[in-house]
């Protein structure tokens, strides 16, 4: 059998090492900044690690994790929401 994953609409970010309070701001204390320039991210089944040019994306229920960028690109596109000119429906 074969799937397709449901097309959702996440937040994310790209930890490049020097965006630590952008990260702090957009996930709160669940991340820590380790002496190597690390980050731990709590998740829901336990700490992972995030290294610089992983993106830490927040899942359906809140939930945040790291993804590798190689990965993220696979998965994910950009998105920017459609804006509709009211002006123009006429």
């Amino acid at each position: 059998m074969m799937f397709r994953k449901k097309p959702i609409i996440i937040e994310g970010i790209r930890w490049n090492g020097f965006n630590f309070q952008e990260v702090q701001k957009f996930i709160g204390d669940k991340a820590t900044h380790n002496p190597d320039n690390t980050l731990t991210i709590s998740t829901l089944e336990g700490n992972h690690l995030a290294m610089i040019g992983d993106y830490i994306t927040q899942g359906v229920k809140g939930e945040f994790y790291p993804c590798k960028s190689a990965i993220f690109k696979r998965t994910y596109d950009d998105y920017q929401e459609e804006v509709t000119d009211s002006s123009s429906q006429s």
